[in-house]
């Protein structure tokens, strides 16, 4: 009822505010509650609609098993929390239940008068002692009544009950739209979930069918560019740093290509002395040269009907650049020593470290052979671009040390996180030559990122240490660390003669790691075999 001498409420405006206020809340945000409890709100505070309340059906764990099916009072405003929690009505029970069972709205002039009207939420004493009437009306999902929009209503107020209930049809319909949203969103969202775990499975076994090991994105856009390729002829270039895994994809274009089946040959330009780069290429005559006993066949011949990978191509000395080029094109080859022309059908796959432009350039490769092999450039990313890789590389090389080895050593989370903070110069090589030497050498099972840093390169550990550190703090020494003035071996151990060290250096060193010999020999930079034969040198075993 108005307020004596207050000018009337303007209804219409009222009702065109709430639609205009939940239409905004909806364009914000889906969440079901938000909407749903701002809306009971705005009934309560411009129409006079108190004690809003939506009722909807138990699913799942909140329905007991085996018992009459339920509905409770999930969403309310202007009740309190236990007067929400005790509005549970079962299928037919009650003015609510009979609304959720029948689908039919439900009005109650008078709640005093009414036996079916239950009190349950709201005790008699908590409500206004005038007349107090009830709306609810069905909320519908998929043309099933799921719920129930409920309010209590003062009887004698200047407002036709029509109007009230015009606007709570709209309200009601909404609530059933804003719940079949959700029911989409949750639907999309599982449906989605279940395609990114198939995704996931499917894209482990399509790395895996390759030897390679990541999912990160820049890994997989390298395989699906050279997946693209592979059933072509076409030359493929391998391009990126040392140590990135070029002959693993050099072996994936064979694989993924019509050539599977036949041979793959690798051969590393940068292993063959120049003297011999024809002849282990394009094969020899017999006589052709001092020492050539028998005819031989070269890579190029033992690679018929397949693939032949040449690594670090940048190596290959000018001279023999013309005549690749010319088995290239013709696809034919002549054997040092020999006339006949020999033909051939191998696929190539080129890979270097090198900037071949700039070797074009400098005069050091043929400009005609560069473009002959720059057919289809494959970069491969280093391990740097590859963080999200580093986890399942580092537990591979694990896995497959520990068996090598027949040990069990594993890493902490802590130093996990020390190797994403690592650099990685030496990509995914460096990684497994790491994890390798950590499995030989460690004293414990687990390794955590003190002992863990004494095998990573000393010019990179302390900036890794750092960033993988908490807060500013003085630890306290590691149990196991290494004497102050142990170094780790570097990573390709130079040639020491057997008598590089003394006896009282050996002796030393070996007291200072507790009879250790793998890590006394590790921080003389020796191999433990070399270590053990200067100990049986000086007569110290």
């Amino acid at each position: 009822m108005s307020t004596p001498g207050a000018p009337p409420t303007d209804w219409h405006a009222q009702e065109l505010l709430l639609m205009r206020e939940v239409m905004r809340l909806l364009g914000k945000s889906i969440a079901p509650g938000l909407v749903l409890r701002e809306m009971l709100h705005l009934m309560s505070e411009l129409l006079g609609l108190n004690r809003g309340r939506l009722v909807l059906a138990d699913t799942g764990a909140t329905q007991a098993p085996g018992g009459p099916r339920t509905a409770r009072i999930q969403h309310a405003y202007g009740l309190t929390h236990a007067e929400s929690q005790r509005g549970v009505y079962s299928w037919g029970e009650g003015i609510t239940g009979k609304v959720l069972a029948t689908g039919v709205p439900a009005i109650v002039q008078d709640v005093d008068a009414e036996p079916l009207f239950l009190f349950r939420a709201v005790t008699r004493d908590q409500l206004p002692p005038d007349t107090v009437a009830y709306i609810a009306l069905p909320v519908e999902l998929n043309g099933a009544t799921v719920g129930v929009l409920g309010c209590h209503r003062i009887r004698s107020r200047q407002r036709h009950l029509n109007d009230d209930l015009a606007v709570l049809r709209v309200l009601a319909t909404l609530a059933g739209q804003v719940l079949q949203l959700e029911q989409l969103v949750a639907e999309q969202t599982r449906q989605l979930a279940v395609r990114n775990a198939e995704l996931a499975r499917a894209l482990d076994t399509h790395t895996a069918r390759y030897g390679l090991v990541g999912q990160s994105p820049p890994l997989l856009k390298a395989l699906g560019e050279l997946e693209r390729v592979s059933q072509s002829q076409a030359t493929v270039l391998l391009l990126g740093e040392s140590g990135t895994g070029k002959e693993l994809f050099a072996r994936a274009v064979h694989l993924a290509s019509g050539r599977k089946e036949g041979p793959f040959i690798k051969v590393n330009c940068s292993a063959i002395p120049d003297t011999l780069f024809e002849s282990e290429l394009f094969g020899h005559e017999r006589g052709a040269f001092t020492g050539a006993t028998q005819a031989r066949t070269g890579w190029f011949e033992q690679a018929h009907g397949g693939t032949i990978f040449l690594d670090e191509m940048g190596e290959l000395p000018l001279p023999l650049q013309a005549k690749l080029l010319r088995t290239l094109q013709e696809g034919t080859l002549v054997r040092l020593g020999g006339t006949r022309e020999v033909r051939i059908d191998v696929r190539l796959v080129a890979a270097t470290n090198r900037d071949l432009a700039t070797e074009v350039a400098a005069g050091r490769f043929r400009q005609d052979l560069y473009y002959r092999l720059n057919v289809v450039p494959i970069r491969l990313p280093s391990l740097r671009e590859r963080r999200d890789d580093i986890h399942p590389l580092a537990l591979h090389f694990l896995s497959r040390a520990n068996q090598a080895h027949q040990r069990n050593v594993h890493l902490t989370p802590e130093a996990l996180a020390l190797l994403d903070a690592h650099p990685w110069p030496g990509n995914i090589r460096e990684l497994g030559n790491v994890i390798e030497r950590l499995v030989l050498l460690a004293d414990q099972a687990a390794v955590g990122p003190d002992e863990l840093a004494n095998y990573l390169g000393q010019s990179d550990t302390a900036a890794s240490l750092t960033a993988v550190a908490a807060p500013p703090t003085t630890p306290p020494p590691a149990p196991h660390s290494p004497p102050a003035n142990w170094t780790s071996a570097p990573l390709v151990r130079e040639y020491q003669p057997a008598h590089s060290h003394t006896v009282d250096q050996l002796s030393q060193v070996l007291a200072q790691h507790g009879g250790n010999q793998s890590r006394a020999a590790q921080s003389l930079g020796l191999t433990l075999r070399q270590f053990a034969y200067r100990l049986k040198k000086a007569g110290l075993r």
